[in-house]
C-alpha cells in the first residue's frame, strides 16, 4: 500500500492507495513543514491522527511532498520522523513543487504554489527547475497567505485600511500588539499565524476595492518575481496551485495580461491530481 502526503505549513493531506489504486484512507493533519515546525511537534501531529494510527505498521511506501522540504536538513529531518512512525515503509520526501507539477501537467510549463507560502518552478517535461530558492515568509512568499496577512496587519496599524473594514478586522482578530509580537517572534509557526489573517480577505462576502487592490498588487509582484524569472514564461502555460490562487483567478488573469502570459490550470487541492498521477504513472492503472 502506498501512502501519499501533500503537506503545507497549515495542513497536510494524506491518501492511502491500494495496489489497484483504490483510496483506502483519506485524512488530514496539521501542517508538517520541517523548516518551521519543532521536531517533537512533527511526531505528535502524525501520531495523534486516528486514521493514520491503524496503518503505521501496514504501509509499504510513504511518498511525502511538502513545504520546507527543498533543502537537505529539513528533508532529512522529516525522512527520519516518517521512517520512525512507519517502520516497514520505504520513505521518500520531496518538496511540494514536485507534487504541484504532478497534479498540474505532464507537459512543459511553469507551476506556481500560492498557499500559506508561495513558490514556483519551470517544468521542462521531465525535470523541475527552480531558479530562485524559497527563503520563506520573512524575505519572500509574495502573494501567499502570510504575505496578505502581513499586509493587513500593517495597513491596520498604519491607518491605511478603510474604517469600516478596520472595525470588522478588530472584531475578528486579537490585534493587541503584544499578542502579535509574541506569535510572530517567539512562538512556533509564525508563517501560519500570519496567514490566518488572510482569511479576512478570502472569506469576505464581497471583494471590495481595498481587497481587490491588495490581491492585485500581490499577484503582480508574484508574476514579476516568480514567473518572469523564467525565460520560458511567455511560451508555456502558467499553472497555479493552492487556495489563494483558487480565490484569486480574476486578479491573476489581470496581472498576467501585460506580459502576454498564458494561464493554465488553477487547482485548489493538489492531492486530487496526485491520486490520478499515481494511478496512471506509478501503479500503471489504465481506465
Amino acid at each position: 500500500m502506498t501512502l501519499i502526503a501533500d503537506g503545507g505549513s497549515t495542513k497536510c493531506d494524506w491518501i492511502l492507495l491500494s495496489p489497484e489504486g483504490e483510496v483506502l484512507v483519506k485524512t488530514r493533519t496539521k501542517g508538517l513543514n520541517p523548516a518551521v515546525v519543532p521536531l517533537s511537534e512533527l511526531y505528535s501531529r502524525i501520531r495523534e491522527n486516528e486514521d493514520l494510527q491503524g496503518i503505521f505498521q501496514k504501509t509499504e511506501t510513504v511518498d511525502f511532498y511538502g513545504a520546507g522540504c527543498g533543502t537537505i536538513t529539513p528533508k532529512n529531518t522529516l525522512t527520519k520522523v516518517l521512517s520512525d512512525i512507519f517502520p516497514n515503509a520505504t520513505v521518500d520526501v520531496n518538496e511540494d513543487l514536485l507534487a504541484a507539477v504532478y497534479a498540474a501537467t505532464a507537459e512543459p510549463g511553469i507551476v506556481c504554489i500560492l498557499g500559506t507560502g508561495s513558490n514556483s518552478c519551470y517544468f521542462d517535461g521531465e525535470k523541475i527547475h527552480a531558479h530562485v530558492p524559497s527563503l520563506g515568509f520573512v524575505l519572500m512568499d509574495e502573494a501567499s497567505g502570510n504575505y496578505f496577512g502581513k499586509r493587513l496587519i500593517r495597513d491596520y496599524y498604519y491607518k491605511k485600511m478603510p474604517t469600516k473594514l478596520a472595525k470588522e478586522f478588530e472584531k475578528r482578530f486579537d490585534l493587541d500588539p503584544d499578542v502579535i509580537k509574541l506569535n510572530v517572534y517567539q512562538r512556533p509557526n509564525p508563517n501560519t499565524y500570519l496567514a490566518s489573517f488572510a482569511e479576512f480577505i478570502f472569506t469576505s462576502e464581497e471583494v471590495n476595492g481595498y481587497f481587490w487592490q491588495l490581491i492585485s498588487e500581490g499577484m503582480t509582484r508574484f508574476i514579476e518575481y516568480r514567473v518572469l524569472c523564467y525565460k520560458e514564461a511567455q511560451n508555456v502555460p502558467v499553472h497555479f496551485i493552492g487556495s489563494i490562487a483558487h480565490f484569486s483567478e480574476e486578479q491573476i488573469r489581470n496581472a498576467m495580461k501585460p506580459y502576454h502570459l498564458q494561464l493554465g490550470k488553477i487547482i485548489r487541492r493538489p492531492i486530487d491530481g496526485l491520486i490520478e498521477y499515481y494511478r496512471e504513472h506509478r501503479l500503471k492503472i489504465h481506465s
